[in-house]
């Protein structure tokens, strides 16, 4: 047993602007915060290896980058999903138009106008962006008509899916946006769908949660695995045919 008197508390790591990306090992984190590191920049190289590692950013226009692995991790298993009856008769009417990669940039714009202010500054929307514009962060939008009224967006490292954020204009639109994305990336071969930390809300869908070093090791093995975004596309469009006639 180690003595607690000669133990040293996990200090962050001070990242200077344009290192190299690298990171301490998060299990070493403090469990009440899970802050990783502060600084660093937001460019895509370290963005892609803070997911893969099991670290996401997280800060505002007042703070620093901020870089963080909670204790314990919020994930949202296949078998888990909860499609409450009412959600359930909304997927069947086909109330809503939904597809993946259609408006990256409205969804995170959709996620970012938030009455209560919101952590997406224009430094992380860029970023995100760049992301996508390379293949790496991809977006479930929901359509009702032609009008945008959820969606969720997240970033992909192999079969690792970390969910950033979702919102809805309409009743049901990001839970049907979240059961888009699950059932389509789990279909497609994704093996782990990360939501970070567990709301009320998303605990009521199925969302549980796992220990940071679980969750790192399954990270580590869905990071090393290659599932093509096509796969995810023509599993979307096999669980919701709208996806198809969005694309005409």
């Amino acid at each position: 047993m180690r003595d607690p008197g000669s133990s040293k508390q996990f200090r962050p790591w001070l990242l200077p602007k344009g290192a190299d990306p690298c990171w301490p090992d998060p299990n070493l984190a403090d469990a009440d915060e899970g802050l990783v590191a502060v600084g660093g920049g937001l460019e895509p190289a370290r963005l892609i290896f803070a997911y893969g590692a099991g670290i996401f950013p997280w800060f505002d226009d007042r703070s620093p980058i901020l870089w963080w692995s909670p204790e314990p991790r919020a994930v949202l298993q296949l078998q888990n999903l909860h499609v409450s009856r009412s959600l359930r008769r909304c997927l069947q009417r086909e109330s809503f138009l939904v597809s993946a990669d259609r408006d990256f940039a409205g969804v995170i714009d959709g996620c970012a106008d938030r009455v209560e202010g919101t952590w997406i500054t224009q430094d992380m929307r860029s970023a995100y962006i760049a992301l996508h514009d390379l293949g790496h962060a991809h977006s479930f939008e929901v359509y009702r008509d032609t009008e945008l009224v959820g969606g969720l967006y997240g970033v992909q490292v192999g079969a690792l899916f970390a969910a950033e954020s979702m919102f809805h204009r309409a009743t049901n639109a990001s839970k049907v946006a979240l059961v888009g994305a699950v059932s389509s990336l789990f279909s497609a071969g994704f093996t782990l769908f990360d939501v970070q930390f567990l709301t009320p809300h998303l605990a009521s869908l199925g969302a549980t949660l796992m220990p940071r070093r679980s969750y790192l090791q399954a990270a580590t093995a869905a990071a090393a695995q290659t599932v093509p975004w096509a796969a995810v596309l023509d599993q979307l469009r096999a669980h919701f045919p709208s996806a198809s006639r969005l694309d005409k």
